[in-house]
C-alpha cells in the first residue's frame, strides 16, 4: 500500500466551512482575511502579520485595502514605519467584524456536524 493512502486512512475526516462575504466582485471577508486580521491583532504590525502568515507585505496590504474599502469604516488602522517600524491595529469595528465572522463560522460548523458525521461514514 502506498504511504499516501496509508496516511489518508490514519487521518480522521475534518469538516471545514469556507465562509466568504462578497460585495460585488470583491471578497470583503473570508478565511484568509479573517486570519490576517487575527495575525494583525497579535503582531501589532502588518509586516509582522504577513511574515507570520507566509505572505508578502504587498499581498497583505492589498487584502487590507480591500477589506477597509468594503466596510463602512476601516477594520484596521496603520501608522507608517520609520526607525521603529510601522504599526497596525484593529479598530473597534474590526474587532466586532472579526468576532462576528468567527461566530458565524462556529455556528455553521455546529449546524453541519450531524450531516458531517453521516458523510464521514462514506469516506475511506
Amino acid at each position: 500500500m502506498n504511504s499516501r493512502i496509508a496516511k489518508r486512512k490514519a487521518l480522521a475526516p475534518l469538516l471545514q466551512i469556507r465562509l466568504r462575504v462578497r460585495i460585488g466582485d470583491d471578497i470583503a471577508l473570508g478565511p484568509g482575511k479573517a486570519d490576517l486580521l487575527s495575525a494583525i491583532a497579535v503582531a501589532g504590525s502588518l509586516a509582522a502579520a504577513a511574515k507570520q502568515m507566509g505572505m508578502s507585505y504587498m499581498r497583505a496590504w492589498t487584502l487590507l485595502q480591500t477589506m477597509n474599502h468594503c466596510f463602512r469604516s476601516p477594520l484596521v488602522v496603520t501608522v507608517r514605519g520609520g526607525r521603529q517600524g510601522g504599526k497596525a491595529e484593529l479598530t473597534k469595528n474590526g474587532v466586532r467584524v472579526l468576532d462576528l465572522y468567527r461566530r458565524m463560522e462556529a455556528k455553521g460548523l455546529r449546524a453541519m456536524r450531524s450531516d458531517g458525521g453521516q458523510l464521514s461514514g462514506y469516506l475511506r
